[in-house]
């Protein structure tokens, strides 16, 4: 009778390291499509950058000086062998982008072309994505890092050496409050 109790003991024991290997394994998993999305974000406007810079010097004089800096960034972005390191130059390849449009309210017949317009909104289109998939990447990773933390996942993602995933965050200088003046 008792090594029946201890054979139900111990099927009870592999079947909860099992649930609980599986889950951290699924989390884990999650973790990685959400970065996945991110980066498929990030190609698409590093595709889409090309396009919208010829557009923009058939037009202008812009700084060549910006253009360069673009080309600079879309390749940081995509060397980045960290989700920190892509982030921190998709941040500034945004800034970047960003002055481009303004420069655009300089050129009226720039600012009508239907080509800048269209390259425009899916940037911008592009942009609210890459914003929507941190978000998500962000809560995936803290469904994994609380798994890796709380007992009892945490002895089996110990014993079976799951790591922590870093939170994407926004940069000091962005968490300033802008100044507005009239």
């Amino acid at each position: 009778m008792g090594w029946i109790i201890a054979l139900i003991v111990i099927t009870l024991v592999v079947v909860f390291v099992i649930a609980t290997y599986n889950g951290l394994v699924k989390a884990r998993m999650q973790n990685r499509e959400a970065w996945s999305q991110i980066d498929v974000q990030l190609k698409r406007r590093n595709d889409l950058i090309p396009n919208l810079i010829e557009t923009v010097k058939g037009y202008s004089k812009y700084e060549g000086e910006t253009l360069e800096k673009i080309a600079e960034l879309r390749a940081q972005v995509a060397k980045a062998s960290s989700p920190a390191e892509a982030m921190q130059a998709s941040d500034a390849l945004t800034q970047q982008v960003s002055r481009i449009f303004a420069v655009a309210e300089n050129y009226p017949d720039l600012k009508a072309n239907a080509s800048f317009v269209k390259l425009q909104d899916e940037l911008t289109n592009t942009e609210n994505k890459i914003s929507y998939s941190r978000q998500l990447y962000n809560s995936t990773t803290t469904n994994y890092n609380t798994k890796l933390e709380t007992f009892p996942s945490n002895i089996i993602a110990g014993v079976f050496g799951f790591k922590a995933t870093e939170f994407l965050q926004v940069p000091e200088e962005e968490k300033a409050v802008p100044k507005v003046q009239f």
